[in-house]
């Protein structure tokens, strides 16, 4: 039998935005959390990455039309629906956040994620084994891709993790795998899959860095 995967959904608000700090996945989450409580022990709650464009002082240009990007599950749509115009500050950088759309979630045969930690594993074929081992137990086949090495700061530790890319997905993988996310730091932006160019239904515009 199947492990249960609770289905989720996407909501995005609008956001206007300029610059953001490239590492903002816990100043992120810390702003959302000031805001609609606490949100730490949310099991059901996952963050994007914020898109955009990487500059060469080290800033994010934000794609304000894409915005910001909560995956969670329908019935906890409500919690965060307070964000809706409020401003968030991250590490001294003020967004303002728009109205929100809710999106289903697609299947696609490739998915990517700019970032997946895996506590404990930090070089590359123990990672890719104890990333196997989610997938198995979530009954999801896929060829791993591992990208580059990245690193993002949680509350002044440094957290490593790799570029992630799942290939030949099932229908039915991919929507597991989506709802599921891989790895930990979920709300952090990390492990939160999106269908990649490379054989993927569409795109979310992503940090080529």
């Amino acid at each position: 039998m199947s492990q249960e995967i609770a289905p989720r959904v996407d909501i995005a608000f609008h956001l206007a935005a300029n610059l953001v700090p490239l590492d903002h996945g816990y100043a992120l989450f810390g702003a959302i959390c000031r805001i609609a409580g606490d949100l730490h022990g949310a099991g059901w709650l996952a963050v994007h990455p914020l898109p955009g464009v990487l500059r060469p002082d080290g800033l994010l240009a934000v794609d304000a039309r894409r915005g910001l990007r909560l995956r969670l599950e329908p019935g906890q749509i409500v919690r965060v629906l307070c964000l809706a115009g409020k401003r968030l500050e991250l590490d001294g950088h003020s967004v303002r956040v728009g109205v929100s759309t809710v999106h289903a979630i697609e299947p696609a045969r490739t998915l990517r994620a700019r970032i997946v930690v895996i506590k404990g594993f930090t070089e590359p074929e123990p990672f890719r084994d104890a990333l196997r081992r989610q997938l198995d137990a979530m009954e999801v086949t896929a060829r791993i891709e591992l990208g580059r090495r990245r690193t993002m700061t949680v509350n002044g530790y440094t957290v490593v993790g790799f570029e992630t890319t799942l290939h030949e997905l099932t229908a039915e993988g991919s929507l597991r795998a989506q709802y599921a996310g891989l790895g930990g730091k979920q709300r952090m932006g990390c492990g939160v899959l999106v269908a990649s160019g490379r054989g993927g239904r569409a795109v979310q515009p992503r940090v080529e860095a």
